[in-house]
């Protein structure tokens, strides 16, 4: 016969958990993880750019005045929720191994983000400080390691959103900066409205930092309107994107190099015909994504001459994507500025390589776990120049696929005279998963960020053309082979956020530090007060 001993306190009242109190330990944990998966569907090909107001807003529930290690934890739940979804596709062709991995390790910078925004939880204003918080590990999060992965940043998600306007002002991190801030300001104003229907009053400063933590990204965004311009400072360019498609999805699509050679060069020959019969307008240069000639046309000839014969029949300087391997040495992907007289003029060898996809760090480890890695037999190197090219008068800012993910990788074209911005980019890997929608909306937001017109050429889907309001005026279908002409603003004046830089997310990231320095010190006083 067995006996259940039931908890009692010192007064002998009977204190065994309850099924609500076992339900209660979950909540917190069970908020943290919905307001990571309200991040995500917040994000591109849905619409629903607000959802990560009610998700920043239902984290600080989770987080506020919760012990660091708590935090964390919770912070991790979060990352999980958010991340795990968001980064399905990079293990589109390659199992789930990558994906888990790289999700768990992206998710500890959310954890960090959740112990700062626990322990500043408690100081007046709040908000602002967690919000920084939240900015602070974004950019730790895109410069480590490997160089960083910026995916997922708060500000991508918000190409639709009403906030869109503060990206002119000071990038993706102040951007990013209001979501948060409106989110956590939206809770902070909650609990006061509880605070006041349960004693009748509320303090001044509490109150003030709740209302201004939602009406300061509101207004800002209204007052930022104004810098969101598509006039055309410059005049107009023509441009041809060119789409060829590739014959099959998958990592396979390498092995079918001069199919999708050749794909290109036949829809650049069509767009030709058409614009000989009258059907198109002739344009000014035509933009090739990338990966669009995995023959290197310096060491194959017959490559060459195809490009060659194409370009000659648009009669218009022609941006080919290729990988050029010298004899030794490391791969390079390069876009080339192909002239219909000259041939090859310039070249922009990518400077920001893809870990893991172009190239494998420690690779004997990694190859332990994932075979996959030999696919990459060959290295690609970075490039060190800056990619502007003249093309017939216009200068043209380059980007190449993953580079758009990183602030300064767009904004050093623009601050080097680019006119209008090129991202052309290389998806067919990913099947038809949302990873081309995310990235269409960062080219969304850099237009904005940087009021330069920006057209996405891409092998198999989505192409498209954004004016400098962030508004797509043609895209493409997915895994469809099509020619995109458009008439576009051309642009020279700087946005207050090509001209500052780093220097909003350096205040920023003061700001969080100054909140952290103060609750540590808050902490230490409290530990050396005497008890009365």
């Amino acid at each position: 016969m067995s006996t259940t001993i039931t908890p009692v306190d010192a007064s002998g009242a009977d204190t065994a958990p309850t099924p609500g109190s076992r339900l209660r330990r979950f909540a917190r944990p069970g908020a943290a993880l919905l307001s990571g998966l309200l991040l995500f569907l917040s994000f591109p090909p849905r619409p629903l750019w607000w959802l990560a107001l009610p998700a920043f807003a239902l984290l600080g529930w989770a987080l506020r005045g919760r012990r660091p290690r708590a935090g964390f934890g919770l912070g991790y739940l979060a990352g999980l929720g958010f991340l795990l979804p968001l980064l399905v596709w990079t293990g589109e062709e390659v199992g789930p191994g990558p994906w888990l991995a790289l999700a768990a390790v992206e998710a500890l910078f959310v954890a960090a983000a959740g112990l700062g925004i626990a322990v500043v939880s408690r100081l007046p204003w709040w908000p602002f400080f967690a919000a920084g918080v939240w900015i602070l590990a974004e950019g730790a999060r895109a410069r480590v390691p490997f160089g960083g992965f910026p995916w997922g940043k708060i500000a991508f998600g918000q190409a639709d959103g009403v906030f869109l306007p503060l990206a002119a002002v000071g990038g993706t991190p102040v951007l990013g900066f209001a979501v948060a801030l409106c989110g956590f300001g939206l809770y902070e104003a909650f609990r006061q409205v509880r605070a006041h229907r349960a004693t009748g009053t509320v303090p001044r400063g509490p109150l003030a930092a709740a209302a201004l933590s939602v009406l300061l990204p509101v207004t800002g965004a209204l007052a930022a309107l104004p810098l969101v311009d598509d006039s055309a400072e410059d005049g107009t360019a023509t441009v041809a994107a060119v789409q060829g498609n590739v014959p099959r999805l998958g990592l396979d699509f390498n092995a079918q190099r001069r199919a999708v050679l050749d794909n290109h060069v036949a829809r650049t020959r069509e767009l030709a015909e058409d614009v000989k019969a009258g059907r198109e307008p002739q344009p000014d240069f035509v933009l090739w994504p990338e990966n669009s000639s995995d023959i290197d046309p310096y060491a194959n000839a017959d490559a060459a001459d195809v490009i060659d014969g194409a370009v000659r029949a648009i009669g218009v300087p022609t941006v080919i994507g290729a990988v050029v391997a010298p004899e030794t040495g490391k791969l390079r992907n390069t876009l080339i500025e192909w002239d219909p007289d000259r041939g090859p003029v310039a070249t922009y060898d990518k400077r920001h390589v893809q870990p893991f996809g172009e190239y494998i760090p420690m690779r004997s480890i990694v190859r332990i776990f994932n075979s996959n890695v030999d696919r990459v037999s060959r290295d690609f190197g970075p490039g060190t120049k800056i990619g502007v090219f003249d093309l017939a008068g216009t200068r043209v800012g380059l980007a190449t696929c993953y580079e758009a993910a990183f602030d300064w990788a767009v904004r050093d074209t623009v601050t080097h005279g680019a006119q209008l911005i090129s991202v052309p980019s290389n998806n067919a890997t990913f099947g038809r998963s949302e990873m081309t929608y995310q990235q269409l909306a960062m080219s969304r937001v850099r237009a904005v960020e940087h009021s330069r017109s920006v057209v996405v050429p891409v092998t198999s889907g989505v192409s498209a053309v954004i004016r400098p309001d962030g508004e797509i005026v043609a895209q493409t279908k997915m895994f469809t082979p099509d020619v995109l002409v458009e008439k576009v603003p051309l642009r020279s004046s700087l946005t207050p956020a090509t001209r500052m830089g780093t220097l909003p997310e350096a205040l920023l990231a003061a700001l969080a530090a100054a909140g952290l320095g103060w609750s540590a010190f808050r902490s230490v006083r409290a530990r050396r007060t005497p008890a009365e």
